[in-house]
């Protein structure tokens, strides 16, 4: 999580993981075989992926915090915090 936060400093923005976030990211990058060596993978599919056709899209500007909820059908990526977001909808979900 720290190097896709890192990415993100050079346009300011920020992620705000919540802690059932941060769970469900565990849950989904651990296997019992594997270890966590999955997490990259997930990190990358539930979060890297969806935040970049997000910015993409102008979704989510320079400057914005993100937060990052965990639901009942997977992560949430919405509530944009700031004045640099559009009036786009708020929520994404990534199952």
């Amino acid at each position: 999580l720290s190097r896709l936060q890192n990415r993100l400093s050079g346009r300011k923005i920020t992620l705000s993981l919540d802690e059932h976030a941060k769970i469900w990211l565990a849950d989904e990058g651990y296997d019992p075989v594997f270890g966590a060596r999955p997490l990259k993978r997930v990190i990358q599919r539930a979060l890297q992926d969806p935040l970049a056709e997000m910015l993409l899209s102008g979704e989510i500007l320079d400057g914005a915090t993100v937060a990052i909820h965990a639901g009942p059908e997977g992560l949430i990526i919405g509530d944009r915090v700031g004045t640099s977001h559009r009036d786009a909808p708020n929520n994404t979900v990534i199952h």
